[in-house]
């Protein structure tokens, strides 16, 4: 059974169709990318698996479970988080406040609890910490965890988002644009750190992404879509030689 199944979806606003009958199948441990022009409708399918938009048609089905509709928190709590293509962090927030926050959504205190410090509350504490120094170790952030989130130069900034996202306990990490804004080097370490990340969390991934070369580098599949329509998919050597996808994106000179 596949991790995530998506059928039939599609967004519709107002008159405007955003993302049209689209199907996905994402299988665990894969790693596998979405990409395709600006206004292709990439984040709005994000959008609607992770909670953040109901479809207006069509099923989405994690863990066998449907989850379409759901509010965002309930499909985080099952296992699917997500980082923006905006950064979003907690400015006011220390870096490892930042990850902290992250396990709230696993943690059973209650808030009077926490205001009280009562004894669960404080072992809860006390895992919090311990959990977002490893996570924080792991994306190579450790030696600033008591700084202010901002004040992270902006490759840092993403990999603390990752690193915020992986405290929710995910089996799928939904990835919009992680290489935005980085020098080759940063896509070059990003990418090795997706690939640990998914070995050592047993993580399936799926990205969305503009820079060709990190996404076909990293990713075992592709699907493309142009006006909220797929319009191939396959490996990044067939979509690479695709020549719908060359037409519609990639241009002559990304021709293998």
């Amino acid at each position: 059974m596949a991790l995530l199944t998506v059928e039939h979806l599609t967004m519709k606003f107002g008159g405007l169709v955003a993302v049209n009958d689209f199907d996905l199948a994402l299988e665990k441990n894969e790693i596998v990318g979405l990409i395709g022009p600006n206004g292709a409708g990439k984040t709005t399918v994000f959008n609607m698996i992770a909670g953040y938009y109901t479809p207006t048609e069509g099923a989405i089905r994690f863990q066998g479970s449907s989850i379409a509709g759901q509010k965002a928190n309930r499909i985080t709590k099952a296992g699917i988080a997500r980082t923006f293509q905006n950064i979003r962090l907690f400015s006011e927030l220390s870096v490892i406040e930042n990850v902290m926050i992250g396990y709230h959504c696993r943690i059973r205190s209650t808030f009077l609890g926490a205001t009280l410090r009562f004894p669960l509350y404080r072992r809860e504490e006390k895992m919090m910490v311990e959990g977002a120094m490893n996570l924080l170790r792991e994306v190579g952030l450790e030696d600033v965890a008591r700084e202010m989130s901002t004040s992270l130069p902006y490759g840092k900034q993403r990999r603390l988002e990752i690193a915020r996202a992986l405290a929710t306990g995910p089996q799928l990490l939904l990835l919009d644009e992680p290489a935005a804004g980085m020098n080759a080097n940063e896509t070059q370490d990003l990418l090795q750190l997706i690939l640990k990340l998914r070995k050592d969390y047993n993580l399936t991934v799926f990205l969305i992404e503009h820079d060709m070369k990190f996404v076909m580098e990293i990713c075992e599949r592709l699907k493309v879509l142009d006006y909220g329509t797929t319009i191939a998919e396959g490996t990044p050597h067939e979509i690479q030689n695709n020549p719908r996808v060359i037409e519609a994106y990639l241009g002559e000179v990304q021709r293998a």
